[in-house]
């Protein structure tokens, strides 16, 4: 097993300790830095992969999917502390389910949908947003920019399902409806 997918591996090992941490100190230092440090290994996984050519059919599945639940289970912390609503996380993984059914879907024809810049953009402004959510804002006095953050997280995720799919509807066969 190679370096990249070692740490997509350890970012799922530290959903749970997230998690935990969360539930015992709730909004904070302590769940912001687990958080922040299952991000960096995001970032890691993806430079080392591709700048040392240890791209592998495990971590085109697993870091993606690793994203997904560490940012849902961030997201439902969060809106069960009451601090964002749930409608918008409701659009945030309905969005996902669609992208990835989406992607089975190509996958089964023999197409490989590749994270497009605007996805990856989505994914840094919900990490940003919800570090800054677990912080409580720290930085910004009493002007909102976690909130703000977490709704142009929002809004980059309809935008960016919107964007694959558009770039992508040879996939979809409208003649067979």
């Amino acid at each position: 097993m190679n370096l990249a997918n070692k740490l997509t591996i350890a970012r799922v090992l530290l959903i749970p300790v997230f998690i935990l941490v969360y539930y015992t100190s709730g909004v904070g230092f302590w769940a912001a830095l687990v958080f922040g440090i299952a991000t960096i290994t995001d970032t890691l996984d993806g430079y080392i992969a591709r700048s040392r050519k240890l791209i592998t059919t495990f971590g085109k599945f697993a870091d993606p999917l690793a994203d997904k639940i560490l940012v849902t289970s961030a997201l439902i912390l969060l809106v069960g502390s009451r601090i964002i609503p749930a409608w918008a996380v409701i659009l945030i993984i309905a969005r996902e389910f669609i992208v990835t059914g989406f992607r089975i879907l190509a996958a089964s024809e023999r197409i490989t949908i590749a994270a497009s810049p605007l996805g990856k953009l989505k994914t840094i402004t919900q990490f940003v947003a919800i570090l800054l959510l677990l912080l409580g804002n720290p930085f910004f006095g009493s002007f909102p920019m976690d909130l703000l953050m977490f709704y142009l997280s929002v809004l980059l995720t309809i935008v960016s399902g919107a964007d694959y799919l558009l770039r992508n509807k040879q996939v979809l066969d409208l003649s067979n409806l």
